[in-house]
């Protein structure tokens, strides 16, 4: 049984209402948990006669709490550590750790270090993505129409709040990795949207008079239904193998690209075109 996905869009639009709104009512209540790429914290620098193995320092890291902790060789047998602020007592504890687990080390400098995506970097960042979206929706226009572009844009948001809801509401640290796959997650679910869309046009230039219009659009979401999956499930192979044994460094970046692609295809199939024939069916009531 094929499902109309125009006919049925209600029901897509109710589900995605069930997944997002939760996400929303998550961020103004509790906010994203920050990592110390937002909020900066304390740098160790210890040098060994041996470096040992970046495992061994991140789990003694871990007994202790931190083990999203930043972790990096240096020259001269020498490993940073970047950990949210510790105060004195708590950084003991944490050396005391770590000694046991990788052997003697001389602390060679600690220090209180700021955030490295600041304010001006954030705002930066956004105007970037807000001048990309209206380039974006300008193209789209020109090479398909006006509501291709902001039904398109439209799908990206769903993706970026489902994603970033998720995060709120299982309180997941955000990290620079995190912004990363929210960059790498609008491109990813803009060519899928772009890709329907063209089909879409193509079939509408060969409609028959009585074919209804909602009927060319479900055609065409089936004409690209198995390159869309087929596509989806190579990706998800990849991130589920990363996420099973990529270890705990990229657990959280890899789960919101997980996320954000199965969004991105949902979005593409269910929200993007349906949403489009509303547009459109509403701009020629106007």
């Amino acid at each position: 049984m094929r499902v109309h996905f125009v006919k049925t869009r209600l029901v897509w639009y109710i589900i995605s209402l069930l997944i997002i709104v939760p996400g929303l009512v998550s961020l103004v209540w509790q906010g994203l948990n920050l990592g110390i790429d937002f909020t900066g914290g304390t740098l160790l620098e210890l040098e060994y006669k041996q470096v040992p193995a970046i495992e061994q320092v991140r789990a003694a890291l871990k007994e202790k709490g931190l083990g999203n902790a930043g972790i990096q060789a240096a020259e001269g047998n020498r490993i940073l550590i970047r950990t949210v602020a510790l105060a004195e007592k708590d950084r003991d504890e944490v050396l005391k750790a770590i000694r046991e687990k990788t052997g003697d080390f001389n602390l060679r400098r600690e220090d209180k270090v700021g955030p490295v995506i600041g304010k001006e970097l954030l705002r930066n960042a956004l105007l970037a993505l807000g001048i990309a979206i209206v380039l974006m929706i300008i193209y789209i226009s020109w090479r398909f129409e006006f509501w291709s572009g902001l039904s398109a844009i439209a799908a990206l948001l769903h993706d970026v709040l489902v994603v970033i809801g998720v995060f709120s509401l299982l309180q997941l640290e955000v990290d620079s990795a995190f912004v990363a796959a929210i960059l790498t997650i609008i491109g990813y679910s803009i060519n899928d949207t772009i890709v329907i869309f063209d089909r879409i046009r193509e079939n509408l230039l060969k409609r028959r008079k009585d074919q209804e219009v909602g009927d060319v659009i479900n055609s065409s979401i089936y004409q690209t239904f198995g390159r869309t999956i087929n596509t989806v499930l190579t990706v998800v192979f990849v991130l589920v193998a990363m996420l099973i044994f990529g270890g705990e460094t990229i657990y959280n970046f890899v789960l919101a690209m997980l996320i954000g692609v199965l969004s991105g295809t949902y979005s593409s199939i269910c929200t993007a075109s349906p949403l489009w024939f509303d547009l459109r069916r509403f701009a020629k009531k106007a």
